[in-house]
């Protein structure tokens, strides 16, 4: 029998270390895993979901953040529904490192919804960046929207998938 369930196609972009992968992991799995090692090229990982009445297939794409696995990404990235770009609130390049990778996710995924999101909450006494900078580095480049999570506590992870999803159903309408 055919799935006809829709599929939306989800890319996870931004610097080594953010936590793309602890975020993907949370979602998926419900728990936290303080063990999760570098992302070897991409990770691709599907979770089917019921999101305002109606199932769908979520493909989330995860990418290794390194400079050395970056060549990797103008192909995977290709028919993409959205993104989340992800940086580290304890780390003020990974907020700025925003305009490199959009340089790539413009030319193969244009017009594509992405969120700005700021990872690593839980650590909110090693704050470097301010919600106030992330908010004004996401309406400069046009974002989608900007959120803040942790995926060690929880915090926000489902909401940020919902939300970025919401938004991708809505464009494909």
């Amino acid at each position: 029998m055919k799935d006809t369930n829709p599929t939306y196609k989800l890319i996870l972009f931004g610097d080594g270390g953010v936590g793309k992968t602890s975020l993907a992991h949370r979602y998926l799995t419900g728990v936290f895993n303080e063990g999760i090692g570098v992302t070897i090229g991409v990770e691709f990982y599907i979770k089917n979901i019921m999101i305002g009445g109606k199932s769908i297939k979520l493909q989330v794409w995860d990418f290794g953040g390194e400079q050395r696995f970056r060549f990797l990404l103008p192909s995977y990235c290709k028919k993409s529904d959205g993104g989340l770009f992800l940086y580290d609130i304890t780390n003020l390049s990974t907020l700025h490192s925003l305009k490199q990778w959009m340089e790539v996710i413009s030319v193969n995924a244009p017009n594509i919804p992405i969120l700005v999101v700021g990872t690593k909450t839980d650590l909110v006494e090693k704050r470097k960046v301010t919600k106030e900078e992330a908010v004004q580095v996401s309406k400069n480049h046009k974002m989608s929207g900007f959120v803040e999570v942790s995926a060690k506590t929880g915090f926000n992870v489902e909401n940020v998938f919902e939300t970025i999803l919401k938004i991708m159903m809505s464009k494909t309408l």
